[in-house]
């Protein structure tokens, strides 16, 4: 249950059995002469996978920065006169999963704050986890720290940082405080005539550079830069700090790289239209479901996916196998958050709400049913219900990631470990939980070679529980405490 801004309540229908979220999509454009307020919205539409709580637009004429947010999906945000009033250059956007301080309209980004140079937005994927130390240094700088409205986010607490620091300019403020961060950070921020970007030195997060025909664009995936006819042109790397203005693009590096990307955004995070280390994640998930059909085989007649995210892997599964591929659900693509609190009876029926099978292909036949991901169990109980009760004659699970056993630190909002149900139980009493015939998980190595990755340059401590970046010692049923001081937010 979240509450408005008018004080109403809004409850997601899936909240009881949420998957893996992300915390952000972050996208900003420099391009005099374009809309740029419209070139943000497209963007971040094409990122709204990462994040659906709140969205926001920042843009700038040259002389003041305008900010405009809301709870909601990107296109229940904005309007078309919200965006004609937001005129300028550059813009940045964002769009919001809260994985550090709460879901409302305060915490909503980008964040706005003044400057000694002007003024400063911004936004942020991923999670600090060193803010204790950071609030500490906050108040040494001589910050504010108290107000109603006080946010309690990491990002806000960047943003005082960055702002508050005296420095000949925001340039240099920012290349002061980036080393003082630890944890992941993809981060979009502006002044009135400069887009800036930058990246943690592990690059956990992923952050693209595009090039349009007038200007240039900074994106969480390529597929923000696709939606906006821009061409690919690198990724931010790990470590790197670019600023673009009418000089063009610039870059130094504020840390020494040492890559650890996320090995969950192959799996689920990353849409399958968009490039990570100049490879397709569509690729990359068809190759895991083939090596997924290699190290757990079964007799079956048909393939069938747990759409979206579990196609790609069911494709490579079926190809593999030489089992018939086929479509075993109808999903109702419009299912999301509501306004309308739903009955007992409408919340007892859970995933069928998103997802209802198709009786006609299931009934007698021996289904293999293929998913990204394991986390409570609750979808996959329910999944294998809705195939017995469709009349399946035996059904196969197959996972194309390894267990999820730990939580995640650095920016994906995953149960708490008591309850990931890989966290207590071995594949047979998980098999055993959900109902099914057969369970099977890609194997961590098969994973990481159907990525092309070295392993030593991804993260997978969702995985294995090995943590590349030192987290807090307090924590709270797994999950990571923040202990941010209350920052007063200045829009």
């Amino acid at each position: 249950m979240t509450r408005r801004p008018d004080g109403r309540l809004t409850h997601d229908l899936l909240s009881e059995d949420k998957g893996p979220q992300d915390a952000c999509g972050i996208f900003g454009v420099w391009a005099p002469g374009e809309e740029v307020a419209k070139l943000t919205f497209y963007g971040l539409y094409a990122l709204q996978h990462r994040g659906q709580e709140s969205a926001g637009i920042a843009t700038s004429d040259g002389e003041r920065i305008l900010v405009y947010k809301d709870m909601g999906l990107v296109s229940q945000v904005f309007n078309e006169s919200d965006l004609e009033s937001l005129k300028g250059d550059l813009a940045i956007g964002h769009c919001r999963y809260s994985t550090t301080g709460s879901s409302t309209w305060v915490n909503a980004q980008p964040t706005l704050r003044p400057t000694k140079y002007g003024s400063l937005a911004l936004a942020h994927n991923g999670n600090l986890t060193n803010t204790g130390d950071l609030a500490e240094h906050l108040q040494r700088q001589g910050a504010p720290v108290t107000g109603k409205d006080s946010a309690t986010t990491d990002t806000e607490l960047m943003t005082a940082l960055i702002a508050g620091r005296d420095e000949k300019n925001l340039e240099a403020s920012a290349m002061a405080i980036l080393p003082l961060l630890e944890g992941a950070f993809s981060l979009v921020f502006m002044d009135e005539d400069t887009l800036y970007a930058a990246r943690d030195r592990h690059g956990v997060r992923p952050l693209v550079i595009g090039k349009l025909e007038r200007g240039w664009v900074v994106a969480s995936e390529t597929a923000g830069l696709d939606i906006v006819g821009a061409s690919f042109v690198r990724e931010v790397e790990p470590g790197e700090f670019v600023a673009i203005d009418e000089n063009g693009i610039r870059s130094q590096h504020w840390a020494v790289p040492e890559p650890k990307g996320c090995l969950f955004e192959y799996v689920y995070l990353a849409r399958p239209d968009t490039s990570i280390a100049g490879r397709g994640i569509h690729v990359t998930r068809t190759a895991v479901g083939e090596r997924l059909a290699a190290e757990h085989p079964v007799e079956a007649d048909l393939v069938i996916p747990v759409p979206e995210s579990g196609t790609p892997a069911a494709i490579g599964f079926s190809k593999a196998s030489g089992i018939p591929y086929g479509a075993g659900f109808v999903k109702n693509s419009y299912v999301g958050r509501t306004f309308i609190q739903p009955s007992q009876t409408i919340r007892q029926l859970g995933i069928r709400l998103k997802l209802n099978p198709l009786r006609d292909v299931i009934e007698g036949k021996r289904i293999v049913v293929v998913d990204d991901s394991i986390v409570r169990g609750n979808t996959q109980r329910a999944i294998v219900r809705m195939l017995r009760e469709a009349g399946a004659r035996e059904i196969h699970v197959r996972i194309s990631s390894p267990p999820v056993k730990w939580p995640c630190f650095y920016g994906i909002d995953f149960a708490s470990r008591a309850e990931l149900i890989a966290s207590g139980l071995e594949i047979e009493e998980i098999r055993r939980s959900i109902g099914a015939d057969s369970l099977g998980y890609v194997s961590l190595e098969g994973l990481i070679e159907a990525t092309t990755i070295a392993e030593s340059q991804l993260c997978h401590a969702c995985f294995t529980g090995q943590y590349p970046i030192t987290i807090p010692t307090d924590m709270s049923e797994g999950k990571m405490r923040l202990e941010i001081t209350p920052v007063r937010g200045t829009i």
